[in-house]
Formats: C-alpha cells, sequence, structure tokens
C-alpha cells in the first residue's frame, strides 16, 4: 500500500468526494481538488469572500497502479496551456484567437491521467496570466513570477479509479475565517508587489512574449 494524506479545504463541514462532479472551470477542470499542505489547505477553506468559518478535510489515498500526471515534470507552458483549456485569462477576440493555437502547441494530452498534479491557479495568478497574455512578460521570467506566488501544489482527483482509491480518515479540523483569510490576503499582497517589481526590471526583455510563442 502506497498511501499518501492530503487535505480539502472547504466552507462545507461535511465533504464526500464523487465522481463526475465538479465545475469544468477549475484549473484542471472536474474533479476532486486536494492538496499535500496543511496550512495551504487553511487558506483555501477560508478564501471565498463569505466571512465564515471553513473546514480541513482529512483523506487518505492510495496511489498504487495510479496514473499520476505531474506538471512539475513538464514545462510551465504546457502547464499554462493546461489552464487555458478550462480558465480565461482575457476576454477579448485577440486573446481567444491565441489561446487556442496556444493550447494547439503546448497542450498535453491528461485524458487518460487518473489524477492531475500540479500548481493552482490562485489569484496572484491571474496578474500573471493577463500580463503575459498582453505580451508584457518575457518567457524568460515567466516562472520566477510563478514562484512568487507561492501558488502550491494541488491535486486534482480526475477518474472512477482515483476516487475508487481515496477514503476520509475521519479527521477534520475548523479552520477561522480571519486569521487565515488574512494570511491568504496578505501572501497575495506579498506577490503582487514582488511580481509587479520583476516585470518592470531588466529582467524583463519583453521580447519572448505570448504572441510570438505560437
Amino acid at each position: 500500500m502506497n498511501k499518501i494524506k492530503l487535505y480539502h479545504g472547504s466552507i462545507n463541514s461535511v465533504v464526500n468526494p464523487i465522481y463526475g462532479l465538479g465545475n469544468d472551470r477549475h484549473d484542471y477542470g472536474k474533479g476532486f481538488y486536494l492538496t499535500e499542505d496543511l496550512n495551504l489547505a487553511k487558506e483555501w477553506a477560508v478564501s471565498c469572500p463569505s466571512a465564515v468559518s471553513g473546514y480541513v478535510h482529512e483523506f487518505e489515498i492510495d496511489v498504487t497502479g495510479l496514473d499520476i500526471f505531474d506538471y512539475q515534470n513538464h514545462g510551465i507552458l504546457n502547464w499554462l496551456a493546461e489552464l487555458m483549456k478550462h480558465r480565461d485569462a482575457a476576454d477579448s477576440k485577440r486573446y481567444k484567437v491565441l489561446a487556442k493555437k496556444f493550447i494547439d502547441k503546448y497542450g498535453l494530452a491528461t485524458e487518460s491521467a487518473d489524477i492531475i498534479k500540479g500548481w493552482r491557479a490562485d489569484a496572484s495568478y491571474f496578474y500573471i496570466a493577463k500580463s503575459f497574455v498582453r505580451d508584457e512578460v518575457d518567457i524568460d521570467i515567466l516562472e520566477e513570477l510563478l514562484q512568487l506566488g507561492s501558488l502550491g501544489i494541488q491535486w486534482c482527483l480526475k477518474s472512477e479509479k482515483a476516487f475508487n482509491s481515496i477514503e476520509k480518515t475521519g479527521n477534520f479540523i475548523e479552520v477561522d475565517y480571519h486569521e487565515f483569510n488574512e494570511k491568504y490576503n496578505e501572501r497575495d499582497r506579498v506577490a503582487r508587489k514582488n511580481m509587479m517589481m520583476l516585470i518592470d526590471s531588466d529582467k524583463n526583455k519583453v521580447e519572448k512574449v505570448f504572441s510570438t510563442l505560437i
């Protein structure tokens, strides 16, 4: 047995992972999202604007025999292409045309994966994404920008096989809204400030940009 402990942050006190449910507009599409980082799960539990406490639910998953597609083993452009399949970084006609070409060039086949693992696109990510698709960010600083956001790694259960491999431990933690929402917002504020400084620095050559990569 190769079991891994994972956490799911939610405003709900009762959570039951059900195959086939979920929002296709999330980072990796429909699925059940978890993280190995307990503190990050606490932030996610209270990241909604409603001022209510949340909960972190603990799970164990036996990954034996599961096909785990890990974006940490691939390029940053491959990860961005996956996000573009599900989330829009802009509403313009230009973006819609170029995003399709970007996905065609850099997108990877993840349909057969039981689990997709990779960074989470939180609020600070969209600051980068919008700058990137406006051709304001050179690819040479893109990975450094994303690291400034401390995005965290998430696991997305995709297949019925993966859902059958996860089970609750029975443990859950109530998360105080005011403490951890402030941590979430402060991390986002610091990330955006550091990102803006990097984008405005001499490191950003603005030569190898979004529209030149397709």
